[in-house]
């Protein structure tokens, strides 16, 4: 009997312990599948952009809008004025003539005046910026004698900038209520976003015609000349003679005197009345005696 036993009872081991190890065996790849779960849960998936960050890219990506940062390039107006005393207008003319051409300048304004003591050229003179120093300094040493000089520059670098974005900045706009005109509902949103147009395109309008405006300054220099020829010489240093003075003084004299007799005449109407009154006062004196 005991004999029997012992070799049941080691069947029956040996039954339980594979049932273990194969228990164990399962046991094992089922925590190797949850592990492998719970790594790809854990990784991290980044969420998705807000919708402001996307709009904010489209738009950065989109358009390209100059900053105040971004290098660019200076604007700088350079203008003047010269006051140039000359002993012969035409010569002076014809010398100007020739250093504008030398500089690819050109007259934008001209304007003679000839007075009894002397004759006055006014010219607006337009020259390339980089042409400018040269140009000044040429009238200054080959044209005549210089009595007033001043030369000026104004930076507007600034301002171009800060016009050229806000111009930008109105376009983007723009073409936004565009956008909106072609999904407008109603009348009313229609007219509203149709002003909003009109104004736009007309702020648009001024900015892009400062923006010439600046640029044509920049890239061309004004310089105001005066050419003056003094016709009036003083009495210590004039060679006129006495007899040619007289002979002036009898003139001035006898127009002095034709001017009186003249503006005299210019009051018959006022001497008419002379002798109305004196008839007038004549009568009514009579009648008061009688």
């Amino acid at each position: 009997m005991r004999t029997l036993f012992l070799p049941l009872f080691f069947l029956v081991f040996m039954n339980c312990s594979k049932s273990n190890a194969d228990k164990q065996a399962v046991n094992a790849d089922l925590m190797e599948v949850i592990s492998e779960d719970k790594i790809v849960s854990d990784v991290a998936i980044p969420p998705p952009p807000a919708p402001a960050e996307i709009s904010k890219a489209s738009a950065v990506t989109s358009t390209s809008i100059p900053k105040k940062t971004d290098t660019i390039s200076r604007k700088v107006i350079k203008n003047g004025d010269m006051r140039i005393q000359v002993g012969d207008i035409k010569k002076a003319q014809s010398q100007i003539n020739d250093i504008l051409k030398k500089n690819n300048a050109y007259i934008q304004k001209e304007q003679f005046q000839n007075t009894d003591t002397d004759d006055h050229l006014n010219l607006t003179i337009r020259v390339p910026h980089k042409s400018f120093d040269e140009l000044v300094n040429s009238f200054s040493n080959g044209v005549g004698s210089v009595l007033s000089k001043n030369i000026s520059s104004n930076d507007v670098t600034e301002e171009y900038t800060d016009i050229t974005i806000k111009l930008a900045n109105k376009k983007i706009y723009l073409e936004k209520y565009r956008d909106m005109l072609k999904s407008a509902a109603t009348t009313k949103d229609m007219l509203e976003i149709q002003e909003n147009i009109r104004e736009l395109e007309d702020e648009i309008d001024v900015a892009e015609g400062r923006l010439r405006f600046i640029g044509d300054r920049v890239n061309y220099s004004t310089l105001e000349v005066i050419l003056y020829k003094e016709k009036v010489r003083s009495s210590a240093t004039s060679n006129i003679g006495f007899g040619s003075r007289f002979v002036d003084s009898l003139a001035e004299g006898w127009n002095s005197f034709v001017s009186f007799f003249l503006g005299i005449i210019s009051f018959w109407p006022f001497l008419l009345l002379i002798p109305i009154v004196i008839f007038l006062w004549k009568k009514w004196k009579s009648g008061k005696t009688k």
